[in-house]
């Protein structure tokens, strides 16, 4: 299989991951519970990994860092601490359902929701000029993801911190397309929220993800439990992480990490990221050769990473990527990518767009015969009525 749905899971993992994983097999235990080997070898693997996503997202104090099972429970977690009945949020149109369900879940309490538009419905660049306008006295929040599903878009974390410590909001930001791709400071953002996921450019197994909330905001425990301290107390623990990360934790989940993390610090974030970018240009030029194929995101490749969306005049979007799939063995994402809003800005609601996503480990090659796939599919012989 040619794998190019890196956006929604990265399917080929570093050398390392693995080795790491077979290796500690038998050695992984329940961190925190106890001063046996197994249990005292596992919390110091867990707290290694905490301090090394620190060092990556400039955090300076690992614990205002928990691990959660993914973005989406972060997101969920920063939005039901944050977020009250009578506060006003700003969002924009590019973001994934798990920002925005939580969200509606909140406007039927009483909360509400304004949305950054797009300049261009092909481009998808989001027009931070509308930003000013859509203050209220009661405004409390930002929430952006740094990078879009769709189009791959990042999103100028220059301009929201500035416009966010300006007005006094609180800055939440989805990082599961960009975290371990693109350089994240938190410190030099503003960043008041960071959520991301493991499983994705982070290189971790699938159930992985983290939150850091700034010092001085405090979460609410979406889940209480065991915690392995202050066992009699009633109240679970309000200190981070703690407070975030009751029950056992998904101990072998981290240790992926733990093994990722060196991986993207051996090769470095700036050359990750140049590889993928070289990828995608590469990628881009090719897909120009296909008269009747549209290309949407920003034309600034700088400004976007590994992700392509494009649709045909000539066949609709979940059938050109089936035939990828049955016909030429190529994984690729179609539809609406859980983005609704997005579409709705770019027009492509009713069909729906194929993402292509890149890795790291991405090939050339496999680009090659992709686009031999696609050329043959969208060819002026291919007769549509097989599909």
């Amino acid at each position: 299989m040619i794998y190019l749905d890196n956006a929604a899971t990265t399917l080929v993992k570093p050398d390392l991951v693995k080795e790491r994983l077979i290796e500690n097999f038998d050695k992984i235990g329940n961190p925190s519970r106890g001063f046996n080997e197994i249990s005292l070898y596992t919390g110091r693997m867990v707290l290694a990994t905490r301090i090394k996503l620190a060092r990556l997202f400039n955090i300076k104090d690992p614990k205002r860092l928990a691990f959660c099972s993914n973005a989406t429970e972060a997101l969920n977690i920063a939005i039901s601490s944050f977020i009250g009945r009578d506060d006003h949020v700003i969002t924009s149109l590019i973001e994934h359902n798990s920002v925005l369900r939580p969200l509606y879940l909140k406007e039927k309490e009483g909360a509400e929701l304004s949305f950054v538009g797009l300049k261009d419905e092909k481009e998808g660049v989001l027009d931070y000029g509308m930003m000013e306008g859509l203050v209220r006295e009661n405004t409390k929040a930002l929430i952006i993801s740094h990078a879009s599903n769709v189009t791959g878009n990042i999103t100028d974390l220059s301009i929201v911190s500035d416009f966010c410590k300006k007005h006094g909001l609180i800055l939440i930001v989805d990082a599961a397309q960009s975290a371990g791709l693109i350089d994240i400071d938190v410190e030099k953002y503003g960043i008041d929220v960071l959520c991301f996921t493991g499983h994705k450019a982070l290189y971790g197994l699938t159930g992985t993800g983290g939150i850091y909330i700034r010092e001085g905001l405090n979460p609410r425990a979406i889940k209480v439990g065991g915690s392995g301290i202050n066992s009699f107390d009633k109240d679970h623990p309000q200190t981070m992480p703690e407070v975030l990360e009751a029950g056992t934790i998904n101990a072998y989940g981290v240790l992926s990490l733990n093994a990722s993390l060196d991986f993207i610090n051996q090769i470095g974030l700036a050359n990750i990221r140049k590889k993928e970018k070289d990828l995608l240009t590469y990628f881009e030029e090719r897909l120009m050769e296909i008269p009747t194929l549209t290309i949407f995101g920003s034309k600034n490749l700088d400004k976007r990473v590994g992700i392509i969306a494009i649709n045909s005049t000539k066949v609709p979007a979940n059938d050109l990527a089936q035939i990828l799939a049955e016909k030429y063995g190529i994984a690729t994402r179609a539809g609406a990518h859980c983005a609704p809003l997005c579409h709705k800005a770019l027009r492509t609601e009713e069909d729906g767009l194929v993402r292509f996503s890149l890795s790291y480990f991405t090939k050339k090659e496999e680009i090659d015969k992709t686009i031999y796939a696609l050329k043959e599919i969208l060819g002026d012989d291919y007769d549509s009525n097989n599909i």
